[in-house]
């Protein structure tokens, strides 16, 4: 972090402990988004703009701390059998929706059933589930078909997550999204109103039910200083930070890499990094090509790569960047050293004789890229060079994105392409790990590492296993991390209680004026 945002942030939480006892500061909060959501319905929409809101109105059973663990939001605890098929989780007592209704055991497994059958993300789950049932007063019970160890990193991710809603909504509910008059929640804020192009508003709850424990992450304590949150659609991005300078924003999202340094100097503003990086993939083929099951030309391809002078092409200001060869940013709970001493080496003459070692010839290597995302291209650019230096013939093919889409499914069609990944809140949703994703890296130790990954429940076990897959990535190459790329967004030094961004989705809660 820059100097500079660190001192800020300084001040801005200092002046929030100082402020933090007295209730409900009041006022309002506004918001400048990029645009309109889709809907706020959190089973059936993976939209970001939708969660920054939603995530205020609906809570989940569970939700993640600051470094990315599991805990609880609505639920208090579990109990999982020795075999790891049976999760019986006890829920919040006294928690009230916005209608004034009470949360029920049956309200979970409505919302369970309807997020399982018709959810973004639900199926990656229920897939493994035989049935969910209330099993006392304060208690829903799953039932597994087999162990699924990433089960609580699903059921705390929000977005396109198992949200909890009445039973009435959501057992009326398909997958379609739900109406906005619907927007029933137990978050901290209650839906008010949505007027097309001009804002939605959300107002506090008075009888929100916090869960206990200090602020941590999204979890802990959640107190509704303002009386209302109002997101604004301000697609034009000199719009969001001019008037956040003048103070008809207090919160802009989504500001461009080139604005960055002059605003970071800026003492009118706050400069936040989403704590959620997105990553750039060069994914190689494992199904046809001079790349087929040869590792050692893979890891040629590999070692001749400095990835710093490419984030820096394509990236620009050190403080939008990392490079982090791990899969899960410092400070995830996922975040490990394995394997990255391979990550970014930079050694043209190693690559060549590891190359000549590994019967490369100097056949073409095919390399797609995209326009459609600059990073994309400007990093490919900086690779050819390098991977030129090295011997390497490469066929840069440059595509729009959606002939690279369709080109990346045929097997005979390219060699290595250039993708970008989002956050996931458990490694087994990287693409990488998906055997039909293209690229189909489905090799007998990843198979291996991959069952016992996912049939373990305990954190600790989970950790280990996935820092062995991750050196097997660096080992066999099925696809070389270019990044971390860094968004981030802008808000008034009046907020107090920010904090240092280490999630996706900024929250209101816990923060005033």
């Amino acid at each position: 972090m820059h100097p500079g945002t660190y001192l800020k942030l300084l001040v801005a939480a200092g002046a929030f402990a100082a402020t933090a006892g007295i209730a409900h500061a009041g006022g309002t909060l506004r918001y400048a988004t990029i645009g309109e959501p889709p809907s706020l319905d959190q089973h059936v929409v993976t939209s970001d703009l939708a969660t920054t809101i939603a995530h205020h109105v609906f809570e989940g059973l569970y939700t993640f701390d600051a470094s990315n663990s599991p805990i609880g939001l609505l639920a208090t605890g579990e109990t999982v059998s020795d075999d790891g098929t049976n999760i019986a989780i006890t829920l919040r007592k006294g928690v009230k929706f916005h209608n004034g209704q009470d949360m029920t055991p049956a309200d979970v497994v409505a919302s369970l059933k309807r997020w399982g059958a018709f959810g973004a993300r639900g199926g990656l789950l229920f897939g493994n589930v035989e049935s969910v049932a209330a099993t006392g007063d304060h208690e829903v019970t799953l039932r597994l078909s087999r162990p699924f160890g990433p089960w609580k990193n699903l059921m705390a991710f929000i977005n396109g997550g198992p949200a909890i809603y009445p039973a009435s909504v959501a057992e009326g509910a398909g997958k379609e999204p739900i109406a906005p008059q619907d927007y029933i929640g137990t978050g901290p804020y209650r839906f008010s109103e949505w007027q097309p192009n001009r804002h939605v508003e959300l107002v506090r709850f008075d009888d929100y039910a916090s869960p206990s424990g200090a602020a941590d992450g999204y979890g802990g304590t959640r107190v509704a200083e303002f009386d209302t949150l109002r997101f604004i659609p301000v697609p034009d991005v000199g719009t969001r930070v001019s008037g956040l300078k003048a103070g008809d924003y207090d919160y802009a999202e989504s500001i461009p890499g080139d604005l960055y340094a002059g605003l970071e100097a800026d003492p009118s503003v706050v400069t936040i990094l989403n704590g959620g990086p997105i990553f750039g993939l060069v994914f190689m083929n494992s199904k046809d090509g001079p790349l087929r099951e040869n590792f050692a030309l893979r890891r040629a391809i590999q070692t001749a790569l400095d990835k710093v002078p490419a984030l820096q092409v394509a990236i620009g200001p050190e403080g939008l960047w990392r490079a982090n060869g791990s899969f899960l940013p410092e400070g995830n709970v996922w975040h490990t050293d394995a394997g990255t001493g391979s990550f970014s080496m930079g050694d043209a003459d190693k690559a060549r004789m590891m190359a000549e070692d590994a019967g490369y010839a100097g056949e073409p290597v095919k390399f797609m890229v995209s326009t459609n995302y600059p990073f994309h291209y400007d990093t490919a650019i900086v690779y050819t060079r390098q991977l030129a230096q090295a011997g390497f013939n490469i066929d840069l093919q440059v595509y729009d994105w959606a002939t690279l889409i369709e080109k990346r499914a045929q097997p005979d069609q390219w060699d290595l392409f250039f993708t970008h990944h989002g956050f996931v809140p458990d490694p087994i949703l990287i693409s990488v790990m998906n055997d039909s994703y293209p690229g189909w890296w489905a090799t007998a130790e990843k198979a291996g590492l991959k069952g016992r990954f996912t049939a373990s429940a305990d954190p600790d076990e989970r950790r280990a296993i996935w820092a062995e897959i991750q050196a097997l990535i660096y080992e066999q190459v099925p696809t070389m991390k270019t990044g971390d790329i860094y968004t981030y967004n802008i808000a008034s030094p009046a907020l107090r209680g920010l904090g240092e961004a280490t999630l996706i989705w900024p929250h209101f809660w816990n923060v005033s004026k």
